[in-house]
């Protein structure tokens, strides 16, 4: 399973997922039927070997590469073992024909397998959100300790998984309490040194590489290369978490917005939109929720710019956004102001207390992209210092700096 996780990149990661699905399936025939006895008890090699196994990988698909890609297998099991109850469910209403040795199939063992795989998915997907969770929790107290930090989660959500299973086999096979105390034995054994494992594998294969692999090239791979190239086009100068167009997509379009409008003769105003107090979310909640709130704030940006024709948003890094709308600061600063106070009622704003500060700056003649940023940024540095969550500027115009426009072009 190491080895297919490690050859992600040139054979992709549906394989170490359907690899993933296989030991799934095994470990829950295993824990159902096959038990060993040892002087400290009764345990299933099943589920030890194979249910801790596949828990330390799903960790370990976390670490390299995100919580996205995890649920994946996990749903797709999920999804794949209610198919095999409905599919148990249809042949309950067909004859069932003996073959020619008189065996017959055992419909109410596949049934039982189904329910015991669907129970056990959804034992899997507690424990690798658990799992996950400490393992980011034991990041402030152990800092760098990787070993410290896998063992004691992988331990603590294995103690879990092995009382909520053994609580469901009981009910199903009437299994002895010696099955839950040997079990647990042997589960924090394995955890133990699926621990050491993990720790060597990140350490000494998991290392970065000067060259890229290069990819596994087969007739799938030839038929992905258009899909690829026009979902590059489609989101070449988007940030890749909220939608919104980058840092680099703002340099580029605002010089040639500026010069546009306002020799046009027509307005040009530019909102510079700050999270207030991010750092706590990302501290008191995690990066994950971290994450939901810049995209929440980054959709709410992103609707309230649509409401104007010509306006552009962007998220130029962090929690900082911006946007450049065709008018008037009176009207830039209303629209600002009609975003934070979506912000503040909108959920997260109040199961957060989160809130926004803007700066606004208008464009006039002699305006340059970098004098109405330095102005917009002074004008939220106000905002942030006179108490955050309010709106400052949008009336002043910009003359820091007289560009040659032309030069701009």
């Amino acid at each position: 399973m190491a080895l297919l996780l490690r050859l992600r990149r040139q054979i992709g990661v549906g394989v170490f997922m359907s690899a993933l699905g296989v030991m799934h399936f095994i470990e829950t025939y295993l824990a159902a039927s096959f038990y060993v006895e040892l002087p400290f008890g009764v345990f299933s090699p099943g589920s030890t070997v194979l249910f801790s196994g596949k828990l330390v990988m799903l960790l370990l698909l976390y670490i390299k590469e995100d919580a996205t890609t995890v649920r994946q297998p996990i749903y797709g099991l999920l999804a794949g073992n209610f198919l095999v109850l409905g599919l148990v469910w249809i042949l309950g209403y067909h004859h069932v024909a003996a073959l020619t040795n008189n065996r017959t199939p055992d419909i109410g063992f596949v049934n039982e397998m189904g329910w015991l795989m669907v129970l056990g998915t959804m034992l899997l997907y507690i424990d690798a959100l658990a799992i996950i969770l400490i393992y980011e929790k034991l990041g402030r107290w152990l800092g760098r300790s990787m070993f410290l930090r896998i063992m004691c989660s992988t331990t603590a959500v294995l103690t879990f998984d092995q009382i909520g299973f053994y609580t469901v086999l009981h009910y199903l096979t009437d299994a002895p309490l010696s099955v839950l105390v040997g079990g647990w034995i042997a589960k924090m054994i394995a955890g133990f040194v699926y621990s050491i494992a993990m720790v060597a594998y990140l350490s000494w294969v998991e290392t970065p590489r000067n060259s890229e692999p290069r990819p596994l090239v087969d007739l799938f791979h030839q038929l992905t290369y258009r899909e690829k190239y026009e979902e590059l086009v489609e989101h070449a100068g988007k940030d890749s978490l909220t939608g919104l167009l980058n840092r680099g997509r703002f340099d580029e379009m605002a010089p040639q917005l500026i010069y546009d409008q306002v020799e046009g003769g027509r307005p040009l105003s530019l909102l510079i939109i700050d999270i207030d107090h991010f750092k706590r979310v990302n501290d008191q909640h995690g990066h994950v929720r971290g994450d939901d709130v810049l995209r929440s704030v980054a959709g709410l940006i992103a609707k309230h710019a649509d409401h104007v024709g010509g306006n552009h948003a962007f998220r130029l890094g962090g929690e900082e956004f911006a946007v450049l709308t065709p008018v008037p600061g009176s009207v830039a600063w209303l629209l600002g102001e009609t975003l934070r106070q979506s912000v503040a009622t909108s959920e997260d704003g109040v199961s957060l207390g989160l809130t926004v500060s803007i700066g606004v700056a208008t464009a006039d003649a002699g305006s340059t992209l970098d004098g109405l940023y330095a102005s917009a940024d002074r004008r939220l540095y106000e905002a942030k210092s006179a108490g955050r969550d309010r709106v400052v500027g949008g009336l002043a115009p910009e003359r820091d700096i007289k560009p040659d426009y032309a030069a701009r072009r």
